[in-house]
């Protein structure tokens, strides 16, 4: 089972291909893992890739879908893969989609994550990171997956107890509203990538984020065959 993960960051993607994963027993599959992969073990494409995130610039995705194709054909894949994080707008949609047809790799579901604007940047500002396992929720504003207060007022990992840091992006506005920019654009970003998709021939589940993650992940499964 093969499947492109999308929703805005603060959706909870992550943490739902987390779960996908440990019931299907596929392999979660993210492209900024695919970059530091490929830069640091070196290879030709990592280096064509590190020129460009040197100068500050967007790695072409001529060198990008190269990448993505080949960890994806990577024998963990067998048994399927879940990716998380690309394509970002219409136009990577569309040289993905040609490019797994012409590998012949099956593309079975995609799931969208849908959620408010502005319930999506609350909750980037509000959660803090598990430094053992980032797919571990905790988060200030929400009772049910907030971290544990200690004795001495810091907090700490709800799932694990281990130390809870926040992302500097997280807390920088400008930041957020620059990354929703790109997301909930529906004539060239990530929505219209999603929307292109809806062209297709892969089934599309698009569910509410809103509710807890569990109520999110039961609408996923129910989806998913």
């Amino acid at each position: 089972m093969n499947i492109l993960v999308f929703g805005p960051n603060g959706s909870g993607k992550g943490t739902q291909g987390a779960i996908i994963q440990k019931k299907y027993g596929t392999s979660h599959i993210e492209s900024g893992a695919i970059f530091r992969k490929n830069i640091g073990e070196g290879t030709e494409l990592g280096q064509k890739a590190k020129e460009y995130i040197d100068k500050g610039d967007l790695v072409p995705d001529n060198i990008t879908i190269p990448m993505i194709l080949s960890r994806l054909q990577e024998d963990d894949c067998k048994k399927g893969w879940i990716l998380d994080g690309f394509p970002r707008n219409k136009v990577q949609a569309e040289t993905l989609a040609k490019a797994l047809k012409d590998a012949e790799m099956p593309l079975d579901y995609v799931t969208e994550i849908v959620l408010d604007r502005d319930i999506a940047k609350l909750r980037i500002t509000g959660r803090r990171l598990c430094v053992n396992d980032n797919n571990h929720p905790n988060h200030i504003a929400f009772d049910a997956i907030k971290p544990v207060e200690k004795d001495d007022g810091t907090l700490e990992c709800r799932v694990c107890g281990g130390e809870l840091k926040t992302r500097p992006d997280d807390q920088d506005e400008a930041a957020i509203g620059k990354r929703h920019d790109i997301y909930y654009d529906d004539q060239t970003g990530t929505m219209a990538a999603v929307n292109y998709f809806k062209t297709q021939d892969s089934k599309v589940i698009s569910v509410d984020g809103t509710p807890s993650i569990g109520d999110v992940s039961d609408s996923i499964m129910k989806e998913l065959a």
